[in-house]
């Protein structure tokens, strides 16, 4: 099972394993504080991409579309995340205040699929 979740959000017992799917570190929240947690920068949102998006919700379906075709083009950012899910409960760790608009949506739907 594949979770997402703010990375402001406590960590709890049913998480599993854990992975920070962002490309740049969480404002405000120290290393110490997500140490149990994998970074795999390599899966979000490449750098031109996340800055043409800007969080701007009418480009939201633009941003699905070239997301998951860089998730398609780079199966092996992803392949620890696939492979985690099928030993057991997965929990994607995001920074955005939007929680229904965000690349881990993207990345778990993305995920879902490919099972």
């Amino acid at each position: 099972m594949i979770h997402i979740k703010r990375v402001y959000d406590p960590h709890e017992k049913g998480d599993g394993q854990r992975f920070l799917v962002e490309r740049l570190w969480p404002r405000g929240v120290r290393k110490e504080a997500l140490a149990d947690a994998n970074w795999l920068k390599e899966v979000a949102p490449s750098a031109a991409l996340r800055t043409w998006y800007g969080h701007r919700v009418e480009r939201w379906p633009e941003f699905l579309r070239r997301y998951r075709a860089e998730l398609a083009a780079a199966p092996a950012n992803w392949a620890p995340l696939r492979a985690a899910a099928k030993r057991g409960s997965v929990t994607l760790l995001y920074s955005a205040r939007d929680v229904e608009h965000n690349s881990a949506v993207v990345l778990r739907d993305f995920l879902d699929a490919k099972r």
